[in-house]
C-alpha cells in the first residue's frame, strides 16, 4: 500500500493548527539510523486509509517527493470526539533486520466449529491480534485460524497457532502462551440444562 506525504519544514502547536485547518495532517517518519523527517499528510486521504486493516499490519511505502521508503504504521493519535486524525507516526524499515507488529487474527469457520454446532457453545475471542517477530519480507498481513475442530470445553493458545514460515511469537508470548479463543456453553443454557435434569430425575425415596 502507498501512501503519498510532503515535507514539512515548520512545527509546534500554532503550525500544526494551520495545518490541520487546511484540511492536513502532521507526521513523522524515524527509524533506520536516519534522522526523524517531518512530514505533512492529506486528511482525507489517511482518514480513510486508516480504515483498512491491512493498512495497519503491513508494510507501506511511503512516497515523499520523488523517493520512497518502506515504513511501518506504529502510532496515530485521534481528536476525542470529532472524526479527525491529528497526528501518524511512521517507523522506517530496515530490510535486514526483525522487526516485531501486531497481526490481526482472521477466525475461520467459526459456525460450523464442532463446539457450535453439535454442542451451541460460544466462542469467545480473548486475543484479536498476536504481536509477532521476523524480517519484514515475511510480515504477514494476517493469521488464519481454523476453528472447525474446536470442541466444547477447549481453548486454542498462542503456541497452538501455526505461523508462516520465518515468523515467530514475541518471547512474552512464547513464556505466558495466552488463551486466543475459548469454547464454552452460555450460563444460561447449563444452568436451564441442569434444572431439566432435576426435574427429570426421581425424587429420593422417603424413609
Amino acid at each position: 500500500m502507498k501512501i503519498v506525504a510532503f515535507e514539512r519544514n515548520l512545527q509546534g502547536t500554532g503550525a500544526s493548527r494551520r495545518l490541520r485547518n487546511a484540511g492536513k495532517t502532521p507526521a513523522i517518519v524515524y527509524g533506520a539510523d536516519s534522522q526523524p523527517q517531518l512530514i505533512e499528510l492529506d486528511h482525507n486521504v489517511i482518514f480513510h486509509a486508516l480504515k483498512k486493516e491491512a493498512f495497519h499490519s503491513s508494510i507501506l511505502e511511503l512516497e515523499i517527493g520523488s523517493t520512497s521508503q518502506p515504513v511501518l504504521l506504529r502510532d496515530v493519535q485521534y481528536h476525542p470526539f470529532k472524526p479527525l486524525v491529528l497526528h501518524v507516526d511512521f517507523q522506517r524499515i530496515d530490510a535486514s533486520k526483525k522487526l516485531h507488529k501486531k497481526v490481526p487474527l482472521h477466525f475461520l469457520n467459526q459456525d460450523i466449529s464442532k463446539a457450535v454446532k453439535l454442542d451451541g457453545a460460544i466462542l469467545s475471542h480473548v486475543m484479536n491480534e498476536l504481536e509477532v517477530t521476523c524480517l519484514p519480507a515475511n510480515l504477514p498481513e494476517f493469521i488464519e485460524l481454523d476453528l472447525a475442530d474446536m470442541g466444547v470445553g477447549q481453548s486454542l493458545h498462542a503456541k497452538d497457532v501455526k505461523l508462516p514460515e520465518g515468523v515467530e511469537l514475541m518471547q512474552y508470548l512464547e513464556q505466558e502462551n495466552p488463551v486466543i479463543v475459548s469454547a464454552t456453553i452460555p450460563a444460561a443454557a447449563s444452568a436451564a440444562e441442569n434444572a431439566s435434569a432435576v426435574e427429570g430425575g426421581e425424587a429420593p425415596a422417603a424413609s
